[in-house]
């Protein structure tokens, strides 16, 4: 069964994964009526790979790279992220986010790590979303199936796009497809990290690698197999529990905010037409 697991991770077929892929951003975006796309570009391998979709999708001329460091941020971190829109040869802006993120906190100096990271994500975001609204873009999304089964990310924040491409692909399948497609091998292969604060790291903050994850992720959601049935695998029970907790607790994240339903036809419960009903 460990073996059906690692099958299931491993993309045997990158070039039509990555066709797949880029169909999917042409065609979503050209039905919802647009062409340009922005993109938070982080120094990370999930953003590059975005990145590199999108500009395959829809050419470089309408994808828009936007990089928003803190003051704490990584050196290296900056560094990549311009070195993706130098290799894409995209529209490139970078805006330091901390004068806003520091103003607000000037009301709250004891506020810990994880409330200044939601902020900071959450202000990223916003600009996005300016960004977006200023170019006549969508903002393409860089979440991963990985962080979305657990939630990993804040919600309206890193979290919050219009079209996701990356989100039915676990970590471990992102490392894989962001090589074939060219990203830069120093992004593909440095540690994943936020960058919230000095030293934080991705598999640090969750506590165990993402290629553990990944497994315990694929046993549970590709082959339901119960609790268990994947400690009968060979995984540590605490292991199992802490990962199938943070699927289980974060539900909210992946759905729509739920709706008190008092008519008949009810957005998101019967009113369910697609966006191109009628046409």
């Amino acid at each position: 069964m460990r073996e059906k697991i690692a099958e299931l991770l491993s993309i045997k077929d990158k070039e039509f994964i990555k066709k797949v892929l880029v169909q999917f951003i042409r065609q979503e975006f050209h039905k919802a009526g647009f062409k340009k796309a922005v993109i938070g570009i982080s120094g990370g391998v999930d953003s590059a790979l975005s990145a590199f979709l999108g500009v395959l999708a829809l050419g470089k001329e309408n994808v828009i790279g936007i990089s928003m460091p803190y003051r704490t941020s990584a050196k290296e971190s900056v560094e990549d992220a311009r070195l993706v829109a130098k290799t894409l040869g995209i529209e490139f802006h970078e805006i330091d986010i901390t004068s806003q993120v520091d103003a607000y906190y000037s009301n709250f100096p004891d506020a810990d790590n994880i409330r200044r990271g939601n902020k900071m994500a959450r202000e990223r975001m916003s600009i996005l979303y300016d960004f977006a609204h200023w170019k006549g873009a969508l903002v393409l999304g860089t979440s991963n199936k990985s962080e979305l089964l657990i939630g990993y990310s804040t919600r309206w924040g890193d979290g919050a796009h219009d079209i996701n491409p990356l989100g039915d692909l676990y970590k471990t399948q992102v490392w894989e497809m962001a090589a074939y497609v060219g990203v830069p091998e120093r992004i593909v292969k440095k540690k994943p990290s936020a960058d919230l604060w000095p030293g934080q790291t991705d598999e640090g903050e969750i506590g165990l690698s993402y290629r553990l994850l990944d497994e315990i992720l694929v046993a549970y959601v590709e082959l339901r197999l119960r609790k268990e049935e994947i400690v009968a695998l060979g995984y540590e029970e605490k292991v199992v529990d802490k990962v199938l907790k943070m699927v289980r607790t974060s539900q909210y994240k992946r759905r729509l905010p739920i709706i008190c339903k008092i008519a008949q036809r009810t957005v998101d419960k019967d009113f369910l037409y697609l966006r191109d009903w009628g046409l």
